[in-house]
Order: structure tokens, then C-alpha cells, then sequence
């Protein structure tokens, strides 16, 4: 039989996120504060998340409204990448994208530290936009899981496939 292994990925639930951008939206559209701001969060493409209002201490705050609800259906904040506030003629535009998948980067950068760090016997495999993390022990592979949960990645991690 073969070793125990498990996956580690980065993906985001895309509905969730959907559902984040809609009550942020709706929130935006409601709130007293936001009055006569011109405020919107409105998607641009399939990653992409566009915040535009007429000043730029509200662009952020909408900003911050997205980010709450984000968290509110556990939406790791590390997947979101938003810009600083630019002047686009009257208003200012927060561009902002999702990022799903480990790049080729930061997937030798776990694969190092799970090597350095972890468990003897452990070996970690780069397979496109994942890593597949194989040992001779369950013990070894939890702990190489606790690991990389307590390691300071700037990419939301999940474990899949454990088995």
C-alpha cells in the first residue's frame, strides 16, 4: 500500500466570496454614511473586485465593509489583494483580486520549510498549484500540518485528500 499523503492547496469558495461581495454591496448601498458617496463594490472579472467611491476615506471603508463579511463566512483575508486608493477623474477605485492556487514561489518556499523543519521521512511534491505531502507515519504528516498552520504564510492554506 501506498504512504500516508495528504494535499495542501489554496482555493477560495467562490460562491461564499459572491455572497460577501453582494452583502458588503447591499450594505454600502443602505448605510447613512455612505450617502451621496457614490460608493459600489462591484466585480470585475472572474478574481477581480472593483471599489469605487467619491472620496477616499469612503473607497476604504467600503473596502473594510468588504473584508468583514469576508471574515463573517471564513474567508481567509490573506486571499484578498487590494490596492491603494487612485484618483480615476471624480472618484477613487480600489482594484482588488482573489488569489487561488500556491504559485511556483511560495510552493518552494513550503516545500523548504516542511524539508528544514519538519519530520524526518516527509517528502513534499510540487504538483502544479498544490503540494502533495507524503511520509512513512500519520503522526508525521499531522505534524507537518500543525506546522505549516502555525508557519507565517502569506497564503490561506487548506489540507485535502488525507488519507
Amino acid at each position: 500500500m501506498a504512504d500516508p499523503s495528504f494535499d495542501v492547496v489554496s482555493k477560495i469558495d467562490h460562491q461564499e466570496v459572491d455572497n460577501a461581495l453582494n452583502q458588503a454591496a447591499k450594505e454600502v448601498a443602505q448605510r447613512f454614511d455612505f450617502r451621496g458617496t457614490n460608493a459600489s463594490i462591484v466585480w470585475a472579472g472572474e478574481l477581480g473586485v472593483t471599489i469605487k467611491a467619491d472620496t477616499e476615506e469612503r473607497a476604504k471603508a467600503a473596502l473594510e465593509v468588504f473584508k468583514d463579511k469576508l471574515v463573517k463566512r471564513q474567508i481567509s483575508l490573506k486571499a484578498l489583494d487590494a490596492a491603494e486608493p487612485k484618483s480615476s477623474g471624480k472618484q477613487y477605485v480600489i482594484a482588488g483580486t482573489l488569489r487561488q492556487g500556491i504559485d511556483s514561489d511560495r510552493a518552494k518556499k513550503i516545500a523548504k520549510l516542511i524539508r528544514d523543519d519538519g519530520p524526518k521521512g516527509v517528502q513534499a511534491q510540487i504538483q502544479g498549484d498544490q503540494l502533495r505531502v507524503s511520509g512513512k507515519k500519520k503522526d508525521d504528516l499531522q505534524a507537518v500540518i500543525a506546522l505549516l498552520k502555525n508557519a507565517d504564510l502569506d497564503v490561506p492554506l487548506q489540507f485535502t485528500n488525507y488519507r
